[in-house]
C-alpha cells in the first residue's frame, strides 16, 4: 500500500480534465492542471487548485513535452499524475519518467503499455494468449485482392491516422497521410494495415485490474456509430451482445485473457469487431480511461476514476464486479458539420445549456441526464485540439427510455454560437434502426448521411422561427428607441407598406419576414390566421392554426451580434441577421473556395490556370489534429490560388477562386 495521493496533476485538458477533477474534489484530493496559451481561459484552468502554463498552443509545443509536465507536478506540489486520455495517456516513455521523478502513475505498468503500443506487436501477443484476431498486413505487401484494408496508426487511436483504402494507386499517399496526422496526434508515425470489414459491431469490454491479480470484466460497451472512424455514440450494454446467447460471457473472457497476458493493472479497454452471427476479433487494448466510461459508470454505479485512483495507491478490487443495470447512452456533441464531410468549427461558444436537472461529471443511480463537457457559456472553440464540445449522456430502466430522454434533451437544448452535430444526433436516437438495435459501422452509409444530418425543423417549422425572430427584434428595436409611446415597432394609424426584417439561414438561404403591426393586430405575409399573443426582445408567443383549432407555440430568441438563436420545443435555428443594404466590398466572387476554418496550408495539389472538375482537390488543410481536404465546387479553370505550402489562413480567407470556364471562341468577341 502507498502513500494515500494528496494531490493530482492531469496531464490533459478540457473535459477529460474537469472529470477527474470532479472525483477528487468527492475524495479530497487538491489538483492541479496544465494549459497552453490557447486554453489559458479553459475552465479545467479555473477549477484546479492550481495551474501551470505550458508555453505555446500547438499538442507538440505543450501536451506532449512530457518533460514540461513532469517538472509543473513538482513544482506544484502534486504527488501523483493522471493522464487522462489522448496525447502521453498511452506513451511508455512518459509512464516510466512519471515514476522515475518519484511521482505517482495513475495508468497501468510502463511495461503493459509498451506491449500495447504496438498495434503490429499487440496482436501478435493475443493470438499467443488465445485471443481472436484480424490478420495484419505489411502496407508494402498489400496488392488488389487485399482491398479494402484500413490504414491504422501504431501508436494511437481516436480516428487519427485511419484511412480506408479501396484502391491501390492511391495506398501510397494515404499511408503517407496517415503517418503525418500519426506523428501530429501522437509523436509516432508508425502505421499499419489490416483488412477493412464493411460493415460490423464495434464491441468493447472495460476491464479494472489491481495489483493483487484481480481482474474485472465491468462491462461491455457498443460503440458501432462512428465517423471518420472516430465514434459518435456508444452505449452499454451492447444491443447485440444482449441478443446472442453466451457472447458476453466470451466477451468477458478474452478481455481477462488479454489483461492477465500483460500483467494489466488499473482501467483499460479491450476493443473487438464482432459482426451479427456474434464471432468476434481483438481490434487493440486503449491502455487508459476511454471517452465512453460514461455509460459504463451509470449502469453499474461505478466511478471508474475514483478506482483508477484506489488501485494506483494499492488498495485491492472485491472478489466481483457488480452487476449491469439499466441502460445508458452517450453521445459526443462535435462543433462541426457533418453535411459538409464533417467539417470542424472554430468560434465562441456562447451558450451551452441542457436544464437544470443535468447532473455534470457524476454517475447517475436514477434515471436522468449527465453531462461531461469542456466548454461553458462564453468558452471559444480553437483549432489546435479536437472540437468535441461536450459528451451527454442518458441513464434510464430500458433502452427506449434511455434513447427518447437523451433525444429529447438534445433537441431542447440551447447551444448557441457554432454548428454542430446535434440535429445529427436527435435524427440517430430516433432512427428505428438505431431504436432496433441494428447499429453497424457503416450506419450513415446505410440510412443515408444527407437525411441524418438534415435539420430537426422542418420548413413550416423553421418559417415560424423565423417570423418569431423577426417579432423579437422589432420589440428589441421598440425598447431602445427613446421615442413612441410603447407602441409597436411598425405601427401605423393608417396602411402603409409592411415592415421587412431579412436573415439567412445555413441550410435554407434568405428569408424576408414582411409583416404588420396594426390596431387590428398582427398580419403576416404568408402566415394567415397567424395571431401575436406576446412579443419580448426575448419570448415571442403566436397561436398557430392547428387542425383542430388554434395551438400557442412559445419561442425563446438570443441574440450575440448578427447572430440570432432561436430556441422552442419545434427545434432550434439559428439565423444570421441580414443589413438593409449590403457593401459591395463585402461581396465574394462566385467560385471562391474560403477557408472553412483557421489552419495551416500543407499542400497544394493544382496551380493557378489550370482546368479543374467538381470535387477535385485543390489543397489540404492541416487543423484540429486532422487533414481536411479543400476541393473545386465546380468544373472550371483555377483563376486565382492566393496561398503556399506552410502559409497559415484565418477563417473565411480566400484560398482560390474556381472560374467557369468558357469557349475559347467567346474572348474574340
Amino acid at each position: 500500500m502507498t502513500a494515500p495521493i494528496a494531490n493530482v496533476l492531469v496531464a490533459n485538458r478540457g473535459e477529460i480534465a474537469r472529470r477527474v477533477f470532479a472525483t477528487c474534489r468527492r475524495m479530497g484530493i487538491a489538483t492541479t492542471a496544465v494549459y497552453s496559451d490557447a486554453d489559458a481561459r479553459s475552465p479545467h484552468v479555473a477549477e484546479a487548485d492550481a495551474a501551470i502554463r505550458l508555453p505555446g498552443n500547438t499538442p507538440g509545443e505543450t501536451y506532449l513535452r512530457g518533460d514540461l509536465i513532469i517538472e509543473a507536478a513538482l513544482a506544484a506540489g502534486a504527488d501523483a499524475i493522471h493522464p487522462g486520455y489522448g496525447f502521453l495517456s498511452e506513451n511508455a516513455e512518459f509512464a516510466k519518467a512519471v515514476t522515475a521523478a518519484g511521482l505517482v502513475w495513475i495508468g497501468p505498468p510502463a511495461a503493459a503499455i509498451e506491449q500495447m503500443g504496438s498495434k503490429v506487436e499487440s496482436k501478435k501477443m493475443m493470438a499467443a494468449a488465445g485471443v481472436p484476431v484480424l490478420t495484419q498486413l505489411d502496407p508494402a505487401e498489400v496488392t488488389a485482392d487485399m482491398l479494402p484494408v484500413l490504414i491504422k496508426a501504431s501508436a494511437g487511436g481516436g480516428g487519427r491516422g485511419m484511412r480506408v483504402v479501396r484502391e491501390l494507386p492511391r495506398l501510397g499517399e494515404q499511408i503517407e497521410a496517415a503517418r503525418r496526422e500519426a506523428q501530429s496526434a501522437f509523436g509516432d508515425p508508425t502505421v499499419f494495415c489490416e483488412r477493412y470489414l464493411e460493415t460490423g459491431r464495434h464491441i468493447e469490454v472495460q476491464v479494472m485490474a489491481d495489483a493483487h491479480g484481480q481482474v474485472w470484466a465491468v462491462g461491455e460497451r457498443e460503440c458501432s456509430i462512428q465517423r471518420r472512424h472516430q465514434k459518435v455514440v456508444e452505449e452499454a450494454p451492447s444491443p447485440l451482445v444482449e441478443r446472442i446467447p453466451s457472447m458476453r460471457e466470451k466477451l468477458f473472457e478474452a478481455a481477462r485473457l488479454a489483461s492477465e497476458a500483460i500483467g494489466y493493472r488499473g482501467a483499460g479497454t479491450v476493443e473487438f469487431l464482432a459482426d451479427e452471427r456474434g464471432d468476434f476479433y481483438f481490434l487493440e487494448m486503449n491502455t487508459r480511461l476511454q471517452v465512453e466510461h460514461p455509460v459504463t459508470e451509470c449502469t453499474t454505479g461505478l466511478d471508474l476514476v475514483r478506482l483508477q485512483l484506489r488501485i494506483a495507491q494499492g488498495h485491492r478490487l472485491p472478489q466481483t464486479p457488480p452487476p449491469m443495470r439499466g441502460h445508458s447512452i452517450e453521445v459526443r456533441l462535435y462543433a462541426e458539420d457533418p453535411a459538409q464531410d464533417w467539417q470542424p468549427q472554430s468560434g465562441p461558444v456562447h451558450r451551452i445549456e441542457f436544464g437544470g436537472d443535468t447532473a455534470e461529471f457524476s454517475v447517475l443511480t436514477e434515471p436522468g441526464l449527465r453531462l461531461d463537457s469542456g466548454v461553458v457559456d462564453g468558452s471559444a472553440v480553437g483549432v489546435f485540439y479536437d472540437p468535441m464540445l461536450a459528451k451527454v449522456i442518458s441513464y434510464a430502466e430500458t433502452r427506449d427510455e434511455a434513447a427518447h430522454l437523451l433525444a429529447t434533451a438534445l433537441g431542447r437544448a440551447r447551444i448557441h454560437g457554432l454548428v454542430t452535430n446535434r440535429d445529427l444526433l436527435v435524427r440517430v436516437l430516433r432512427h428505428p434502426a438505431f431504436l432496433g438495435g441494428d447499429t453497424d459501422t457503416a450506419f450513415f452509409a446505410t440510412h443515408g448521411l444527407e437525411k441524418l444530418a438534415a435539420p430537426l425543423l422542418s420548413e413550416a417549422d423553421e418559417a415560424l422561427s423565423i417570423v418569431a425572430a423577426a417579432l423579437a427584434d422589432a420589440a428589441a428595436n421598440r425598447s431602445r428607441a427613446r421615442i413612441g409611446g410603447g407602441l409597436p415597432s411598425g405601427w401605423r394609424n393608417l396602411p402603409s407598406q409592411p415592415q421587412r426584417k431579412s436573415y439567412e439561414s445555413r441550410t435554407s438561404g434568405v428569408h424576408e419576414v414582411r409583416y404588420r403591426l396594426t390596431r387590428s393586430g398582427l398580419s403576416v405575409e404568408g402566415h394567415d390566421e397567424l395571431e401575436l399573443i406576446e412579443a419580448t426582445p426575448e419570448v415571442v408567443v403566436l397561436s398557430v392554426p392547428g387542425a383542430r383549432g388554434p395551438v400557442r407555440r412559445r419561442f425563446e430568441i438570443a441574440r450575440y451580434g448578427d447572430l440570432v438563436a432561436v430556441d422552442s420545443p419545434l427545434g432550434p435555428l439559428s439565423l444570421r441577421r441580414l443589413p438593409r443594404f449590403s457593401d459591395p466590398a463585402d461581396q465574394v466572387a462566385e467560385g471562391s473556395l474560403l477557408a472553412p476554418m483557421p489552419g495551416s496550408v500543407i499542400r497544394l495539389a493544382a496551380a493557378a490556370g489550370d482546368t479543374v472538375v467538381k470535387g477535385q482537390p485543390i489543397l489540404w488543410l492541416e487543423a484540429m489534429k486532422m487533414e481536411h481536404t479543400v476541393a473545386a465546387p465546380a468544373d472550371g479553370v483555377l483563376t486565382e490560388l492566393n496561398v503556399t505550402a506552410g502559409q497559415q489562413v484565418e477563417v473565411g480567407a480566400v484560398l482560390a477562386v474556381v472560374g467557369t470556364e468558357t469557349d475559347p471562341g467567346d474572348a474574340a468577341h
